[in-house]
């Protein structure tokens, strides 16, 4: 028998490169709240997942009252988010078990596949860490931006082999054990996502191929090509 799934979904931002006046997870795509359809695609393809979600203490209220008018009634854990995310994540995990598989997903990330979640956590059924990514097709360059006026200038070091960089995604996906383990660590800087913090106990990651449109909603241009993806993409 399997390993429990788990998601600890991170809606802990204020977003405020959106620039609107609440929240970017609580913002309507198609529709739908944005963190509402990221559940749903969990949900479409994991069914007994079990969801804690892990929200700005100020905003509980707000997600509770979106659930009801929307009649999205789907059990879920609330956990209020901490300092980082580093922090919210070690919150939501207090509620994961050992033995149990848990993704971490970013909740404006609501264009992510069923299809995607399945196959990370079929393989992080087997190895333990699996982490999607995506190949850099842009040319890159090592580039400054001077702290006086914000210019951009070009540094001097070599230029980066686009073939060696990928960009990683989530879902993030884990045996809880390890995970959890992996958090008990003081928190660093250098801890960008839950694979760097597994990294830096030794544990190997298993990276699987990600999705172009599985994009992470920042500003407003994010949204409006969400809006014109949710017409395309009917999963």
């Amino acid at each position: 028998m399997g390993r429990s799934k788990y998601l600890i979904i991170m809606a802990g931002g204020s977003g405020s490169r959106m620039g609107a006046a609440v929240p970017k997870q609580f913002l309507a795509l198609d529709g739908i709240p944005v963190l509402q359809m990221t559940m749903e695609r969990f949900l479409s393809a994991e069914p007994d997942l079990k969801i804690i979600t892990v929200l700005p203490g100020a905003f509980v209220q707000m997600w509770k009252d979106l659930c009801y008018r929307n009649n999205f009634y789907v059990p879920q854990v609330i956990v209020e988010g901490g300092l980082t995310r580093f922090h919210s994540v070690r919150n939501g995990l207090g509620k994961v078990p050992d033995g149990a598989l848990v993704a971490v997903h970013d909740g404006v990330r609501p264009l992510v596949s069923p299809s995607l979640i399945s196959s990370v956590f079929g393989t992080a059924e087997n190895f333990r860490a699996a982490v999607p990514a995506i190949p850099c097709t842009d040319t890159l360059r090592p580039i400054a931006r001077k702290a006086e006026d914000g210019s951009l200038v070009r540094l001097d070091d070599p230029p980066v082999d686009r073939s060696r960089v990928f960009a990683v995604q989530t879902p993030q996906v884990f045996w809880s054990e390890i995970l959890k383990d992996a958090y008990s660590q003081p928190y660093d800087t250098s801890f960008t996502d839950d694979a760097s913090v597994v990294e830096k106990t030794g544990v190997a990651v298993t990276y699987v191929e990600g999705e172009k449109f599985n994009i992470k909603l920042t500003t407003p241009e994010d949204m409006s090509l969400a809006e014109i993806l949710c017409r395309k993409l009917r999963y």
